[in-house]
């Protein structure tokens, strides 16, 4: 399916305002996260829009969105994902390039696999973090999960995103399912470019119930697999890494452990 071929369908939805797809999905910055690698292709035929409402912005149906992830020289936050360590967390600013809004966000795992995601905006440029952005991260994370070192950028992406806001699984729940294209990583000290190619990423976002989204893919052989923006970003861009998590979506999806490994 091409970038037309979605927006035909998306056209034909109920739109969502951004107020309004915050105040439905207001409990979910505690949530189950899953998420899916499939051929752009798939999405020709797999219903994913039936009953969902469409989130627009000033008449957009997909957006731009820009990420920056900050990390210590040991790089501690990918280390401690590439390792499933208890304590990981995640530092990034997010750009929506569309309308130039931009903030810092913290992710931390809580009980039972559930991410926890604050933010606050960001009013420095999104390749640093001002002393304010430095101390809500410090105090997000908390002491126990002291920094061992300054935080500085390491990894960038850009992509473009459709939301979904659709059943939530349960009785009164609503979940919230992403739909990513043209994702592209960065090494920001390099300037190295690598583009996932013709695929998209889903994710679900949801309550402790799989939502419909979920169903309908497990429904035509899809599962959830580990793939992180940032982790299989530098896993990519930087095979000399442990990438243990990740060496399943790369051998499937992306390019052999064994290949890209080859000159390391």
């Amino acid at each position: 399916m091409s970038a037309a071929d979605l927006e035909r369908r998306l056209a034909t939805l109920t739109a969502v305002g951004l107020a309004d797809l915050d105040e439905a999905g207001a409990g979910l910055l505690t949530r189950v996260d899953r998420k899916y690698v499939l051929p752009a292709v798939a999405l020709a035929t797999l219903p994913l829009t039936d009953g969902a409402r469409v989130l627009e912005i000033e008449g957009r149906r997909t957006s731009q969105y820009a990420s920056v992830y900050f990390d210590t020289p040991a790089l501690a936050s990918y280390l401690g994902a590439a390792h499933r360590r208890r304590g990981r967390y995640k530092v990034r600013t997010r750009t929506y390039a569309d309308s130039g809004d931009c903030f810092v966000e913290v992710k931390t795992r809580g009980a039972r696999g559930s991410t926890v995601k604050l933010r606050q905006p960001h009013d420095g440029a999104a390749h640093e973090l001002t002393d304010d952005a430095r101390r809500f991260t410090t105090s997000t994370l908390g002491p126990a999960r002291p920094l061992d070192g300054p935080l500085r950028p390491t990894l960038a992406n850009r992509y473009r995103r459709t939301t979904l806001l659709v059943d939530g699984g349960r009785p009164g729940a609503i979940a919230r399912t992403t739909i990513d294209t043209d994702l592209v990583w960065v090494d920001v000290e390099t300037g190295d470019e690598r583009p996932l190619g013709p695929l998209v990423v889903i994710e679900t976002k949801t309550g402790a119930s799989p939502s419909v989204t979920d169903r309908l893919l497990w429904r035509h052989g899809h599962r959830p697999v580990r793939i992180s923006k940032y982790g299989t970003g530098m896993a990519v861009l930087h095979p000399e890494l442990p990438l243990t998590p990740w060496r399943r979506v790369l051998d499937r999806h992306i390019e052999p452990y064994e290949r890209l490994t080859a000159g390391v």
